[in-house]
């Protein structure tokens, strides 16, 4: 029996549901918004979290309201077939990949509304233990590039990891510093984010003096080139994809076979297609870490779950939320997370 049919036919009552914004300054300008989905039946609730990043998207859902034909009696698998007639979005996304986060949003909620009235946790239905949740923290460092946020941060846990995103202006003297310090785990290239604010170009000589100055880190998301595939091609094992992996097809259709991919439950979407990318990287021996989208609210602690019951050991991209804000606050928790699940449903007590 593969891990979705463990869950496929629990069965759901959903009478009706509403939205909640939330909307955090992370910084500077930016404010991060989300939306969490309330299903409600027969007395019980089930949370999810819509991550979509275009906060135009959140106005348009949540002034549109409740208006999708939800109520009814249903099985996990009938009402993820149900939303894919549906249109989750009043208006047209900003990205056609954001109608995955949505779905993301509606399904989790689904699953905690489920395992609510069963009266029974995720783990428990799956038959599997969770286990203390190793995770490092994801930076982006200033331009120009400093470490005064990772001094922060290693101020109050010395042994805490790091997920960094290398750009062109990392000098060797900066990557020398952090190599020093020893505590990247991966180095992010952003390859696959054309167009974003994030976007970083391939570039040659930065890949090699990344390959070179962080020797035991995973190398996420390279763009292959005539250029940078020579630098690459001795470092295949180290390389982790994240960007471009929605289904277990995209897993099968890269370059090499990959040793370690990055997981994102709501950019695969689904659960069946996120219990299957973990069923099929179980079978072909292939790592996971998690991945997180900047979740506010409910939709962290999902993600921590997951990493929890799947993938704990691994360099997860999990982190608290409190690691992002600014400014960061005192009492961080440490890696690992104890596990703290809720007694029934798919909720973590943060």
């Amino acid at each position: 029996m593969s891990t979705w049919q463990l869950l496929a036919g629990l069965e759901l009552v959903l009478d009706d549901y509403e939205l909640e914004r939330l909307d955090v300054k992370l910084g500077g300008d930016f404010v991060r918004s989300t939306t969490v989905i309330h299903l409600r039946g027969d007395g019980h609730e089930g949370l999810g979290e819509d991550v979509t990043y275009d906060g135009g998207d959140h106005d348009a859902l949540n002034a549109a309201g409740a208006i999708l034909p939800l109520s009814g009696r249903w099985t996990l698998d009938s009402f993820a077939a149900h939303l894919r007639t549906l249109d989750l979005f009043p208006e047209p996304p900003g990205s056609e990949v954001f109608r995955r986060y949505r779905n993301w949003a509606f399904e989790s909620a689904a699953l905690d509304l489920a395992l609510n009235q069963a009266s029974e946790p995720l783990h428990a239905v799956l038959g599997r233990e969770l286990a203390p949740l190793r995770f490092v923290s994801s930076l982006r460092l200033p331009d120009p590039p400093t470490l005064e946020p990772i001094e922060r941060r290693l101020a109050q846990h010395p042994d805490l990891q790091f997920k960094l995103d290398p750009t062109r202006d990392w000098d060797e003297a900066l990557i020398a510093r952090l190599a020093a310090l020893d505590v990247v785990a991966i180095a992010d290239l952003k390859g696959f984010y054309v167009g974003s604010v994030v976007e970083n170009p391939p570039d040659p000589a930065l890949y090699e003096r990344v390959i070179d100055g962080f020797p035991s880190a995973w190398i996420e998301d390279p763009t292959l080139t005539t250029e940078t595939e020579p630098l690459l091609a001795a470092h295949h094992e180290r390389i982790t994809w994240d960007a471009p992996i929605h289904t277990v097809a995209d897993v099968r259709a890269l370059a090499f076979p990959p040793r370690m991919l990055n997981v994102k439950p709501s950019r695969l979407g689904s659960l069946q297609e996120l219990l299957d990318l973990y069923d099929y990287c179980a079978a072909e021996q292939i790592g996971n870490y998690g991945g997180g989208q900047t979740e506010l609210g409910v939709g962290r602690g999902q993600i921590e779950y997951l990493a929890a019951l799947f993938h704990p050991d691994t360099p997860n991209d999990v982190a608290p939320a409190v690691y992002n804000m600014v400014p960061l606050p005192a009492g961080l928790p440490a890696s690992p997370l104890t596990p703290s699940p809720s007694a029934t449903g798919f909720r973590w007590q943060s």
